[in-house]
């Protein structure tokens, strides 16, 4: 089913109505799409960003958070499955590497376009089920500590920091999305078609050093993997400029 023209559930920071192929982009926890506006000059002229609003935020605002995965997950995969009219590219980041890879399964149960590549951003296989390393941010941070953690990552602007009301929604909004994250239970059966391309940061303590070896476990066909420099959301310059390592990966690791 298409959404409306002007669904608040999709972004577009710059269309492209010539655009022959799409870039879709599913956040983080407790992120919106602001993450990735800045990306529009590192994309091919060919290419359109388009950014998925999870509910609970920016245009989303007036819509309620969802607090479990299978919720959260049956909405992303609505709004995909109803504005995509070319070939596309999902990518995810973080939770949103989850999500990528169960909305893909979802899509092609439901008989609807999936993508004809996946990237998966900063995430480890859900051949692993969601460990204690997953758990970062964690249910049991304080609110300062996660407001710490989004203001680290650029998910929470000064002005809200500083403004009770706008800070205690926010961590809210984070313990929601934390909380649906938690609750992922991944089918063991569930493949996704490649090609899939996976990156994640060196000095990334989240990741399990058998990434590798783990993603390629639910991937049928082609699965590269590589290392970029920095943490869970790499350097500052290296995400400014993130699609631009789409089509090549530098070093691997397995274990």
């Amino acid at each position: 089913m298409s959404l409306p023209r002007n669904d608040p559930a999709v972004v577009r920071p710059a269309p492209r109505a010539d655009a022959t192929h799409l870039l879709v982009c599913l956040g983080f926890c407790g992120g919106g799409t602001g993450a990735f506006r800045g990306w529009v000059p590192r994309i091919p002229a060919d290419h359109e960003l388009v950014l998925v609003c999870y509910p609970g935020r920016e245009g989303r605002f007036g819509d309620g958070l969802l607090r479990s995965w299978d919720a959260l997950a049956e909405d992303t995969a609505r709004v995909v499955g109803g504005f995509v009219d070319r070939p596309y590219t999902l990518f995810g980041h973080s939770m949103g590497g989850w999500m990528a890879f169960d909305v893909t399964g979802r899509l092609h149960r439901a008989g609807a376009p999936t993508p004809e590549k996946l990237v998966i951003s900063s995430c480890n296989s859900p051949e692993r089920g969601v460990t204690e390393r997953d758990r970062f941010p964690r249910q049991e941070d304080s609110d300062d500590d996660l407001v710490a953690w989004m203001q680290q990552t650029g998910a929470l602007p000064d002005y809200v920091a500083s403004d009770p009301d706008l800070r205690e929604m926010a961590v809210e909004l984070m313990r929601a999305d934390v909380q649906a994250r938690d609750s992922y239970c991944p089918d063991p059966a569930q493949r996704v078609p490649g090609p899939v391309q996976v990156l994640y940061g060196i000095d990334d303590p989240v990741i399990d050093p058998a990434v590798r070896r783990q993603w390629q476990a639910v991937v049928e066909g082609e699965c590269r993997v590589g290392a970029l420099p920095g943490g869970h959301f790499y350097t500052p310059d290296i995400w400014e400029q993130l699609p631009i390592h789409f089509p090549a990966l530098t070093t691997t690791r397995d274990g």
